[in-house]
């Protein structure tokens, strides 16, 4: 390709040999003559001014297509489907898996909003399944595709906008318009809306430094979506009497599965612990003394994820804490009930070949699918029929909202229990401040007391 700056303008001219009106626009760059034929005389004549203007910018021409800079750029653009490919490709190595789902299904959601409403529309689901499994996997981990799989990626290709239309705002806001919402219609969860929003304003980052965009967009877009709550709902927390209902309930599901999990749903109330930081607990991490109180020294988390997105192939990996330096530990304190429950454990399912205190009958990790399910029937057999029906411990998760809420009303400092949780403060005061419970008391007295003091 070579540039030029030498350009000349010719008058517009009627083209004769065509029945109906038809004007073409002439010019030439380095000497060589070019030209296009267009069906209307102000289409013309618009075409010809952008081609003024441009070279009054002071763009180069293209000597092969007669094009100015900017018009040559826009017609060798490559799609945002071409560009999500190469971003999926260049951060796939430098993702944990639940990041790179997390990726994944973030630009599923924008590739879909940056299509034209073309004929021949496939439906979304098969759309969504093509780019999960046939385009933003890496080459030797996608399915040979079937026959719609092939139709619906010849569609997407010929649909996906050019990467310069984002240079409109509109296509970028409609993308977050988008993301605003999950697929049922309901609005997102304000911290889902965040973490897709920044994909995409980091995705645009790379195109910038590509040179497929001058700018982010995002960067012009002010619109947000409507306020969610981001605080925990108090009407899923159990109090002690309900959790360790609970934990019993959770023993007499199934021969194994549900005696062997009881002890991780404990460390999840006692200790406040995630799901996968309970499943990354080893024997070596625990300080369980016949009386008082133990330690728990959290190290690793066993996140599940799917076998797609992991290293290994399998549907988890084990990776250091969460908001923590990779080799940062935390220690938690447990209550002497706990100490107890993890004897027993140990005593009776002994421990998995790394010395993981909780695993399935092969020495594996319980997917949340396994543990949502010992869950489902535990609340049935422990709560009445009017309970199971409502939110209360709805998921194993709200065992631990009960636990930094039971501590939090207990009078615990905030910043205890947020290093005991894995919380900052700021974080654990605004997503427990419903659970707190009290607090108007404690404030009308401590205000009454300073004004007659």
């Amino acid at each position: 390709m070579s540039r030029s700056y030498k350009v000349k303008f010719w008058k517009i001219k009627r083209n004769a040999s065509s029945k109906k009106p038809s004007y073409v626009v002439r010019w030439t760059v380095e000497g060589e003559p070019f030209s296009t034929t267009l069906g209307g005389k102000e289409l013309a004549e618009n075409f010809l001014s952008d081609l003024r203007q441009a070279a009054r910018n002071g763009e180069w021409f293209d000597t092969d297509t007669g094009l100015p800079e900017s018009m040559f750029k826009a017609k060798n653009a490559r799609t945002w489907l071409d560009f999500a490919r190469v971003y999926m490709e260049a951060r796939w190595p430098h993702q944990a898996a639940k990041s790179r789902k997390d990726t994944v299904e973030c630009l599923v959601a924008v590739t879909l909003a940056l299509t034209t409403d073309g004929k021949g529309r496939p439906e979304s689901k098969l759309l969504r399944r093509v780019l999960r499994m046939h385009v933003f996997l890496p080459e030797d981990r996608q399915p040979e595709p079937d026959f719609q799989a092939k139709a619906a990626l010849r569609w997407l290709e010929g649909a996906s906008l050019p990467m310069t239309a984002l240079k409109e705002p509109r296509h970028a806001q409609r993308v977050l318009e988008l993301l605003s919402v999950l697929l049922n219609g309901k609005a997102a969860a304000r911290a889902t809306f965040r973490l897709k929003r920044a994909i995409f304003h980091h995705a645009l980052e790379y195109a910038v430094v590509l040179g497929d965009l001058d700018s982010n967009p995002l960067d012009k877009i002010k619109w947000k979506p409507a306020r969610q709550s981001n605080v925990v709902d108090r009407r899923v927390v159990v109090n002690p009497q309900q959790a360790r209902e609970l934990l019993i309930a959770v023993s007499y599901v199934g021969r194994t599965r549900g005696p062997m999990l009881a002890g991780m749903f404990a460390c999840m109330y006692f200790a406040g612990l995630r799901p996968a930081e309970a499943q990354g607990l080893r024997k070596q991490d625990c300080s369980l003394p016949e009386q008082g109180w133990g330690l728990l020294t959290v190290k690793k988390t066993r996140p599940h994820s799917s076998g797609a997105f992991t290293d290994s192939g399998q549907s988890f990996e084990e990776r250091g804490l969460k908001h923590r330096e990779k080799n940062e530990d935390r220690p938690v304190p447990i209550p002497p009930e706990l100490v107890a429950i993890l004897r027993a454990h140990i005593m009776n399912f002994g421990t998995a070949a790394d010395g993981r205190l909780f695993y399935t009958r092969g020495g594996g990790t319980f997917t949340n699918s396994d543990y949502a399910a010992v869950w489902k029937e535990a609340r049935r057999i422990a709560f009445v029929p009017e309970q199971v029906d409502t939110l209360l411990a709805g998921r194993p998760y709200d065992l631990r909202h009960a636990a930094v809420s039971l501590w939090l009303n207990a009078g615990v400092h905030a910043p205890e229990v947020a290093e005991r949780a894995g919380h900052s403060v700021a974080m654990l005061l605004t997503v427990y401040a419903k659970c707190i419970d009290g607090g108007h008391e404690v404030a009308n007295q401590r205000i009454e007391k300073a004004l007659h003091a």
